[in-house]
């Protein structure tokens, strides 16, 4: 009989995860207590020969590396299916390119811009498809974000975390993560910068325990008795050419001492990376005491070890 962290990961067997929003708040707890548990190693799980194929359009340092290892963690392995050298760079439709790639794989991380195309491959694989990054969201990140201020603070409901900067995908999917987990989540960001009201929408529509989800202009307010502290780069890949405009706007809007000395006591710092010191986090709080931006990257690899299994179905 299947008990526990497992009995609630079952329904997630052949399943897609495009977007924090496609799991339950238990089934989303659930893969922050796996990944947990596999980082402990208090739980091992071997797949066998099973093969991950990765689709990045996108630059990546950490969820390609992270996605590697998770996958040889479970006994398979990981083919690099990048356009430059495959034939979707000459124009192959991506629905043959989905169907044969499902011959072969057993699952799919996508990386691209467009959410539609993520939600095209999964339309059209008979594998699992996963998140690894659009511009409309980044779920993976969000789950290993709220499993090391889990670490630091335990139970995630009631929790706040303050997120300071672009309303981007990584703001959006804290949105939507915070709110199924029950955490606060604000948001502070300048005018103009503000994450999709949709998004917003969402989020405030899937809040559990009370969690309540702001958008506010004020850094030293979201901030305030905050248990985590969050930044991002101020142009994300794909808007350098923004960098000097943005730079202007977001003036004010550096995670440094003085504001985290508005947070809770005991307050975390967390950075997806890559960091930019002296923009939009200073180097005295990236390489202060309270930062856990290290950790939070290496959660990168035990929640996606807990989301390949679960949707491979290997508990």
């Amino acid at each position: 009989m299947v008990t526990g962290v497992a009995a609630v990961l079952t329904a997630l067997s052949g399943r897609d995860y495009l977007s924090s929003a496609d799991c339950s708040a238990g089934e989303t707890q659930g893969l922050i207590d796996l990944a947990h548990q596999l980082k402990s190693g208090d739980r091992r799980i071997d797949l066998g020969n099973r093969v991950l194929g990765l689709i990045f359009s996108k630059a990546s340092t950490r969820t390609r590396v992270s996605f590697q290892v998770a996958m040889a963690r479970l006994g398979g392995q990981t083919v690099d299916l990048h356009p430059s050298v495959t034939q979707l760079g000459r124009g192959e439709p991506l629905q043959d390119t989905a169907r044969v790639l499902s011959r072969y794989c057993d699952v799919l991380a996508v990386r691209t811009f467009a959410q539609q195309e993520i939600v095209d491959y999964a339309y059209w694989a008979t594998v699992p498809v996963l998140n690894a990054l659009t511009d409309l969201e980044h779920p993976c990140q969000a789950l290993a974000d709220f499993l090391t201020m889990q670490e630091s603070h335990g139970d995630l409901a009631g929790q706040t975390l303050a997120y300071i900067g672009d309303g981007n995908n990584v703001a959006h999917s804290l949105m939507l993560c915070g709110a199924v987990l029950g955490v606060n989540v604000r948001i502070a960001c300048p005018e103009g910068f503000e994450p999709l009201p949709g998004v917003l929408e969402q989020a405030r529509s899937l809040a559990q325990q009370g969690a309540q989800i702001e958008v506010m202009a004020d850094s030293a307010q979201a901030v305030r008795g905050a248990q985590a502290v969050y930044t991002d780069v101020w142009a994300s890949m794909g808007q350098e050419q923004e960098q000097a405009e943005r730079e202007q706007a977001f003036a004010g809007f550096c995670v440094d001492q003085a504001l985290m000395d508005q947070a809770a006591k005991g307050a975390i710092v967390l950075h997806c990376l890559p960091a930019h010191r002296g923009e939009e986090i200073s180097a005295e709080v990236m390489e202060s005491a309270a930062s856990r931006i290290f950790d939070q990257a290496e959660n990168r690899l035990h929640v996606q070890q807990a989301l390949l299994a679960s949707v491979m179905g290997g508990l």
